[in-house]
């Protein structure tokens, strides 16, 4: 079922726009495998390109789909890293700039402490990604494809926040749809009144809106609190969203649709190396199946499948995984555990 209406005639399917960043993970490879240990006790790391947008845009590449990338780097290695790295995987990097005054890519350091206790220490003081410029925003880009998605953390500063909000109002104009992943982040937000201006601001406008209970309750706080689930997704389709995904966690995650159907999955167990990198494989997994007219709860599964192949994972980019391989990894789990084992 087609719930979006795409314009399959345009060039790419899916161009992101936001937060760029290089991750460090605790090696975990054939030389070298660091335990589960706190941070401070990690001597060897593995670096791979890391930030929500950025993982989705690999992972929807890697399901054939055409993706571009809205976002700056930095004028440095790290930058020429980024840029080539999406080269090498088919992602159009035509509007992805330099920082010009010396900004660097956000470092995130991995903290894996067990399968369910994993948290990161960032370096963001002055990022190169939310340095993106309204004059970055070409509306001719955003005509060439179906949807934009923007990440809420490309509206945490100026003049990153102006940059998203004028590709949001170009999307609208020029009839393409507009994804948004919450994807919150503490760093460089000053209050929680400032989140809900602004995520609402992107929600109201959007087709598909994507997150936790806890992001919903931060982009709500200003305009009705305290909604649950079903509230939410009724409040936001009211908006005029087509489809309003609200995540639990390892408790499963439910998406509710403009008919007024709501679709319910749970994860696939795997044994977990760490606790993120979940969410970008799931967003990549479900908007395949969504371009792809599949009903939701195919599209649910198809998500939570890769979700569940990333926690186990020990990075967020570089094993997102084919679409065979999904459908390989959800037919052994059915043979092991049943096959209703995600479905509710």
């Amino acid at each position: 079922m087609d719930y979006l209406n795409l314009d399959n005639d345009r060039e790419f399917d899916l161009l992101l726009l936001g937060r760029v960043a290089i991750d460090f993970n605790p090696a975990f490879n054939e030389q070298v495998k660091e335990d589960f240990k706190p941070l401070k006790q990690v001597h060897m790391f593995e670096k791979f390109v890391g930030g929500s947008p950025a993982n989705i845009s690999v992972g929807v590449t890697n399901h054939g789909m055409k993706a571009g990338f809205i976002g700056k780097v930095s004028d440095d290695q790290f930058g020429d890293y980024v840029l080539e790295y999406f080269d090498e995987r088919g992602i159009d990097t035509s509007h992805i700039s330099r920082a010009e005054n010396g900004e660097k890519l956000g470092l995130t350091f991995t903290e894996m402490l067990s399968p369910k206790e994993s948290q990161i220490l960032m370096y963001r003081n002055q990022a190169a990604d939310l340095q993106l410029d309204v004059t970055d925003i070409d509306e001719e880009y955003i005509k060439r494809s179906k949807a934009l998605l923007i990440s809420g953390t490309a509206l945490a500063e100026s003049p990153s926040r102006e940059a998203a909000i004028k590709a949001m109002l170009l999307a609208k104009r020029n009839k393409t749809k507009i994804i948004f992943d919450i994807d919150y982040r503490a760093y460089n937000w000053k209050n929680e009144d400032e989140i809900s201006i602004y995520y609402s601001m992107i929600a109201k406008e959007s087709d598909v809106i994507m997150g936790s209970r806890e992001e919903f309750d931060l982009t709500e706080k200003l305009l009705r609190s305290g909604m649950n689930d079903n509230e939410s997704a009724t409040f936001w389709l009211g908006c005029g969203a087509e489809i309003v995904v609200i995540k639990h966690g390892m408790k499963g995650s439910t998406a509710y649709t403009s008919d007024l159907k709501q679709f319910t999955i749970k994860p696939f167990p795997v044994e977990a190396r760490k606790g993120f990198g979940g969410g970008d494989g799931y967003a990549a997994g479900f908007l395949y199946g969504l371009f792809h007219g599949w009903e939701i709860d195919d599209c649910l599964e198809f998500g939570s499948a890769e979700a569940s192949m990333m926690v186990k994972s020990n990075n967020c980019s570089d094993s997102l995984p084919s679409t065979e391989e999904v459908f390989e990894f959800i037919k052994y789990e059915k043979e092991v555990y049943g096959e209703m084992i995600a479905r509710i």
